[in-house]
């Protein structure tokens, strides 16, 4: 305990974590921010909508699908074989496959090669979160893990200006992200294991075991609790802000909206809000109440957005940031995820939690297009409207039920 007391917020694990998570959030972005190019390059006719969308969704569900699967595979690695062996095997697998994107023939290489990039992606930021969380003294690992999203959510912005820089070679910024990788990865040798991982692997515990969520009932309600408090993140992200040229038209008629610079800038609104609510946590001394305030600002520029004040092209992009800022308490929902278990399922929680999160994102749209727009048949405003407050307000009640984890000893296990 008194080692862990002596790490500062600046050492070389925090500063890795960042940068995987950088790394990570370019390369999970990307497509977004490429998907018209591509696609074209691949021979789908982008003036045909319904080929677009089935394109489009085919690539996206697919690396969603790799980032379901890899949460659990890399969580439960993380509790069996240490932090560190998901941090060098997902950033060698994301890495090799981003390199292989940038020479697909077709939308069906395309769709696989994401997939596997998906797995690797969906290990970074769990087993980095996991890593700093253990390493700080609870006074300072809210700050380090704020500090560890705040500055991976600009490889968003990062994405965006590689793609512009490049001429719009879209294979090039692939290729871009599978080196930034390999750099990342000379630079994780000099990373030290956790010192909790160590104890717990030599007292014989069960470690990563992810049916342990499940088989008790008091531990099944803190993880499901625990995915709920961060659906609003992409609701707004994948709703709000990815479909912003569409909002824009049902707003204010024509518009010149592009929805990867509208990414880009919630994005680094995103970074912002992770790196103060690591402040306002520790000002607070509680998760939850800084929790709450940013949840305040979600709904203040959720009504903003829907109250028929965007008129303009600036207004919109406007909102996409405020919105952004509004969801920068991911850092702070992920360290709860990873403080509410125990150190032989911590990796596994704090990687699959946020997973399970971006997972949620069908089912919301499930909710938003065929629910609520085909089968009711509202406007497509008034149908992401209703969704947001129906996620807005499960995510609440979800939030008042957690427990509060500022104060909380890392240093048990879960039997």
């Amino acid at each position: 305990m008194n080692q862990q007391k002596s790490v500062s917020i600046f050492n070389i694990a925090v500063i890795v974590a960042a940068l995987g998570y950088f790394v990570d959030i370019y390369d999970l972005l990307l497509f977004t921010i490429v998907r018209e190019p591509s696609l074209a390059a691949l021979g789908v006719d982008l003036t045909v909508k319904q080929e677009v969308i089935a394109a489009s969704t085919k690539v996206i569900n697919w690396q969603m699908w790799g980032l379901l699967i890899g949460g659990i595979i890399w969580g439960v690695m993380g509790d069996k074989k240490g932090r560190l062996s998901v941090l060098f095997g997902s950033i060698i697998l994301y890495s090799i496959a981003n390199f292989i994107t940038g020479f697909v023939q077709n939308v069906d290489q395309y769709a696989y090669a994401r997939f596997a990039a998906g797995i690797g992606l969906a290990g970074e930021l769990g087993a980095g979160i996991t890593l700093v969380s253990e390493l700080l003294p609870k006074t300072k690992r809210g700050i380090g893990t704020s500090l560890v999203a705040g500055i991976g959510l600009f490889g968003a912005v990062a994405a965006y200006f590689t793609f512009k820089f490049t001429g719009n070679d879209w294979r090039l910024c692939y290729k871009i992200g599978a080196g930034m990788g390999v750099l990342l990865l000379f630079l994780r040798i000099k990373v030290a294991e956790s010192g909790m991982f160590k104890e717990v692997k030599q007292q014989g515990v069960s470690r990563g075991n992810f049916f342990m969520f499940f088989n008790n009932s008091k531990r099944f309600k803190k993880y499901f609790l625990a995915i709920l408090i961060g659906m609003p993140t992409w609701f707004v992200i994948g709703i709000l802000v990815n479909f912003s040229n569409r909002f824009a038209t049902e707003f204010y008629g024509k518009n010149a909206i592009e929805s990867g610079r509208a990414i880009m800038y919630a994005y680094a609104a995103i970074a912002i809000g992770d790196i103060l609510v690591g402040l306002v946590s520790q000002y607070f001394k509680s998760r939850k109440k800084a929790l709450y305030l940013f949840y305040f600002f979600a709904i203040v520029s959720g009504i903003y957005f829907f109250s028929g004040s965007i008129h303009n092209d600036t207004s919109m992009y406007i909102a996409c940031a405020m919105l952004g800022f509004s969801t920068g308490f991911w850092a702070i929902f992920v360290t709860m995820g990873a403080e509410q278990f125990g150190t032989n399922l911590r990796a596994t929680a704090a990687t699959t939690i946020p997973n399970f999160v971006r997972g949620s994102l069908p089912l919301i749209n499930l909710m938003f297009v065929n629910l609520f727009q085909k089968n009711i048949g509202w406007s497509f405003v008034k149908s992401a409207m209703i969704t947001g407050i129906i996620v807005m307000a499960i995510t609440l009640i979800a939030a008042y039920f957690t427990e509060e984890t500022f104060h909380k000893d890392l240093d048990y296990v879960e039997e």
